[in-house]
């Protein structure tokens, strides 16, 4: 089964947005807070290089965030990946 993981923040209209296109394809993503633990925003740019959320993961896949995501999905290629 494929993982979702999406660093993201409670205030953030592009983390709801993406959780949204998600749910529309039948997937709950992992949240990891990065605004409720700052070592959780601190892990996040080391692993993305960015400092923007949402961050994606599909499994071990960098994604990108949410205009990534979209992409995927108008492309037609999101729903081979989940």
């Amino acid at each position: 089964m494929t993982t979702v993981t999406m660093y993201s923040s409670s205030a953030c209209g592009y983390c709801w947005a993406a959780k949204q296109l998600l749910a529309q394809k039948g997937v709950t993503a992992v949240e990891i807070a990065v605004d409720a633990d700052r070592n959780r925003f601190t892990e996040m740019m080391a692993k993305t290089g960015r400092r923007t959320v949402p961050q994606i993961y599909i499994d071990d896949h960098y994604v990108g965030g949410f205009d990534d995501l979209s992409a995927l999905h108008s492309q037609g290629k999101l729903d081979a990946m989940l």
